[in-house]
């Protein structure tokens, strides 16, 4: 697993009804903060999905670290170097914002790592690396395996359905949103 850097800070508590809002939200990269480029090596190719902007300076206004736990198999595939994956990875910053921490998966579906979504380990990672316990992450993405990663980590899971999300997919969710923004609106109403 490629692990980048941890920054920022905590802050957030219980509201009355017991629910406490993350510490931190976890994304998924591509189809959920940037357009889905399959297999992307070209940071020209970035663009930021609809209320990516918004929904990170609310978290970020909130005082609650953000974070991307992505699956990069076009690294296995040998399609995209890790270098380029890297620097796909600076672009959305710089069109986004700096994250807390980035967690890479560059394994490919059958290789059996314990960092590929739908397992948990790039969640458990980016939570280690935050000080943040499981269960205070949030995490944001758009199929099934984004939803299983942070069911198995024991964080919470929002799905923001796009055209490859299937409908079972969508049926097995705990908490569905239509978009980003609404998401992250859901996720701060804790608050």
């Amino acid at each position: 697993m490629i692990v980048g850097r941890t920054t920022g800070h905590t802050a957030t508590g219980p509201d009355g009804l017991g629910r406490c809002a993350p510490e931190a939200v976890l994304f998924d990269r591509d189809g959920t903060l940037v357009v889905d480029v399959p297999y992307n090596g070209d940071p020209a190719l970035v663009r930021p999905m609809p209320g990516a902007r918004e929904a990170l300076r609310l978290l970020r206004e909130a005082r609650i670290r953000v974070g991307v736990v992505t699956n990069q198999s076009g690294i296995a595939r040998g399609l995209v170097t890790a270098e380029q994956a890297e620097r796909v990875n600076r672009r959305v910053e710089e069109l986004l914002g700096p994250f807390a921490v980035w967690q890479v998966c560059p394994h490919g579906p059958g290789d059996g790592c314990a960092c590929r979504k739908p397992r948990p380990g790039m969640v458990l990672a980016a939570a280690h690396s935050l000080g943040v316990a499981p269960e205070r992450v949030a995490l944001v993405g758009d199929i099934g395996a984004d939803v299983e990663a942070a069911t198995a980590a024991g964080a919470t899971a929002v799905l923001v359905p796009t055209p490859v999300t299937r409908r079972e997919e969508v049926a097995a969710a705990p908490t569905v949103r239509p978009d980003l923004l609404s998401a992250v609106r859901h996720l701060l109403e804790a608050r």
